[in-house]
C-alpha cells in the first residue's frame, strides 16, 4: 500500500501482555514501540504472576527484531516483513523515547506511564498529518483519556476477537422450526454399523458445523452433522428419546440441552468437549459423571486431571499447606461438591468419595505447572475455562495426546479477569476456532436446573 494508506500505530504495554507476538498483526503498518512500555515490560518480567511470562515473551519478541539494528535505525524504523519472510518492506517498527518530547508538545505533565504513552501519540498526531496516527490499548480508561485530550483515533486490540457481539457465539446445536422430517423430505439414508446416517442437499439447513446437534421443536429428531462434502449434509440419526436417556453414573439428562451434553460427553471419538451456559445448568456435574463412567465403568482412560484458572492462584498457591493436589482443594471446592452429590445416597459417604478418589486416580492439578506435561489416556476436565485467554487455553489443549478427552466448561458471564470480557475470553476462542474440528463438539447448555432460586436470580439478577 502507499505511505499515505499505511497507518501508524503506537502499542500500549498490555496489547504486548495480551498477545506477545501482537508486532506481526501489523506488519503492513506502521509500529511505534514508546520506551515506557519496554520499561513497563521491564518491571513486569520478573514478578510472581502468569502475566510475567509474556512480558518475557515480548521482549524476546521486540530483540529478535532489533537484535542487528543500529541505534539510528531502531529510531527510524526497520522493515518487519524482513524478519518474517524475506519480502518486500510494507510497514516499519520503532522504538521512540516519550520521555522528554520536544518544545512544550506534553498534554499531560503527570509522569505516569499511560499519560506519556498519550502524549507521545498527541506529538506524532501534530507532527505527522500526512499519516493517521492510532493509539490501541486494552485499558479502556485510557482509551477515555486519549480521546478527552485529543486523540482523533484509539483503538482497542481486536485482532484476536473472532465475533463482534457474544450473541453471536455458536451454541453447537440448531434447532429447527416444526418437524426435521418436514423441513428436510425425502433423502437418502443408509446403514453403517450401528449407525444411521441420512443424506441431504446442505441448502436445506445453512450454517451448520461438524459435530453440531440438530433438533426441532417438535421433539421428534435429534441427529449431529457427521460430514460436510460436495454440497451434501450428512447427519448421523441419534434419536430424541435416546438422547434423552443417556446416563452416566446415575445422572440423566433434565432437558435435550443435557442430552446432548451427555451425548458429546460419552463419546469417546469426540477429543475436545466445550460446555457453555448460565451458572447452575449442570456444566461441572455432567462432565465428572462422564468422566467416573468412561474411567471406572468403561475403563477407557485411566485417570481424571482437574484443573481451573483462578486469578490470584500464581500468589497465593504456595503459601498453603499440603501438597499439589491439597493446595488446589479451595479452588476445586466445585468438583469435590459435586462428588458429594454424585454419591449422597451412599451408606459412607466419606468412604465412598476416598474409595472413588482412588479408583478413578482423580488428580488436582495447576493451570500453572502444565506447561511442558503431556497427559496419555486420560480425562481432562478444565473448569471456568473463561478466566483463560486463548494462549493459556493453548498450553493446556497441547498437553493433551493419544487417547485423552478435554472438556472445557464456563461460564461467560462470570468472568473475573480484568483484562478479558465475553468476546476476547479464551472460552469464546476455543469455541468459534474449534467449531469446524471433526473432533470435538461445543454444546450451550440452556436453561438453570440447580433450583427454581437459582434460575430466577440467572433470569432477574
Amino acid at each position: 500500500m502507499d505511505s499515505e494508506e499505511r497507518r501508524l500505530f503506537i502499542l500500549d504495554t498490555n496489547v504486548l501482555l495480551h498477545e506477545p507476538l501482537s508486532i506481526y498483526s501489523f506488519q503492513e503498518h506502521d509500529i511505534v514501540i514508546p520506551m515506557t512500555v519496554l520499561e513497563e515490560l521491564d518491571n513486569i518480567k520478573d514478578r510472581q504472576k502468569d502475566v510475567s511470562r509474556e512480558a518475557r515473551v515480548a521482549i524476546r519478541t521486540l530483540e529478535d527484531v532489533f537484535s542487528d539494528a543500529s541505534p539510528e535505525q531502531i529510531t527510524s524504523g526497520i522493515c518487519l516483513a524482513d524478519k518474517i519472510s524475506g519480502e518486500n518492506c510494507t510497514g516499519l517498527i520503532s522504538i521512540v523515547s516519550d520521555h522528554h518530547l520536544p518544545g512544550g508538545n506534553e498534554v499531560f505533565t503527570s509522569k505516569e506511564a499511560d499519560n506519556r504513552i498519550i502524549n507521545l501519540a498527541l506529538y506524532l498526531q501534530k507532527k505527522r498529518t500526512d499519516r493517521e496516527v492510532v493509539l490501541v490499548t486494552k485499558d479502556i480508561n485510557m482509551r477515555l483519556k486519549a480521546k478527552g485530550a485529543g486523540l482523533n483515533h484509539v483503538e482497542d486490540y481486536r485482532t484476536d476477537q473472532l465475533i463482534d457481539d457474544i450473541k453471536l457465539l455458536a451454541k453447537g446445536f440448531q434447532k429447527i422450526e416444526g418437524s426435521f422430517w418436514e423441513k428436510v423430505g425425502e433423502c437418502e439414508t443408509q446403514t453403517r454399523g450401528r449407525d444411521v446416517i441420512h443424506t441431504f442437499d446442505d441448502h436445506i439447513l445453512t450454517s451448520t458445523h461438524i459435530n453440531q446437534y440438530l433438533i426441532d421443536e417438535a421433539e421428534t429428531f435429534a441427529g449431529r452433522v457427521y460430514k460436510k462434502e460436495d454440497g451434501k449434509l450428512q447427519v448421523k440419526d441419534i434419536g430424541y428419546e435416546r438422547i434423552m436417556n443417556r446416563h452416566a453414573w446415575g445422572v440423566h439428562p433434565k432437558n435435550v440441552y443435557q442430552g446432548m451434553a451427555m451425548d458429546a460427553l460419552l463419546d469417546p471419538t469426540l477429543d475436545l468437549v466445550i460446555l457453555t451456559g448460565p451458572a447452575g445448568c449442570g456444566k461441572t456435574l455432567l462432565a465428572m459423571a462422564a468422566a467416573l463412567e468412561l474411567v471406572i465403568e468403561k475403563g477407557i482412560y485411566e485417570r481424571i486431571i482437574v484443573t481451573r484458572n483462578t486469578p490470584e492462584i500464581a500468589e497465593s498457591i504456595g503459601f498453603l499447606p499440603g501438597t499439589e493436589e491439597e493446595k488446589m482443594l479451595p479452588w476445586l471446592a466445585a468438583v469435590t461438591d459435586t462428588l458429594e452429590v454424585l454419591h449422597k445416597h451412599d451408606e459412607s459417604r466419606e468412604s465412598s468419595l476416598q474409595y472413588i478418589m482412588e479408583k478413578a486416580n482423580i488428580q488436582f492439578k495447576s493451570v500453572n505447572f502444565m506447561r511442558g506435561r503431556s497427559f496419555q489416556n486420560t480425562f481432562v476436565l478444565l473448569d471456568e475455562c473463561q478466566n483463560m485467554t486463548a494462549s493459556q487455553l493453548k498450553t493446556i489443549i497441547t498437553r493433551c495426546g493419544e487417547g485423552t478427552k478435554i472438556v472445557c466448561s464456563g461460564n461467560l458471564a462470570q468472568i473475573d479477569s480484568n483484562y478479558l470480557t465475553p468476546v476476547t475470553s479464551g472460552l469464546t476462542y476455543i469455541v468459534e476456532r474449534f467449531k469446524d474440528f471433526e473432533g470435538s463438539a461445543n454444546i450451550f447448555l440452556n436453561g438453570v436446573i440447580r433450583s427454581r432460586l437459582a434460575s430466577f436470580a440467572e433470569e432477574n439478577l
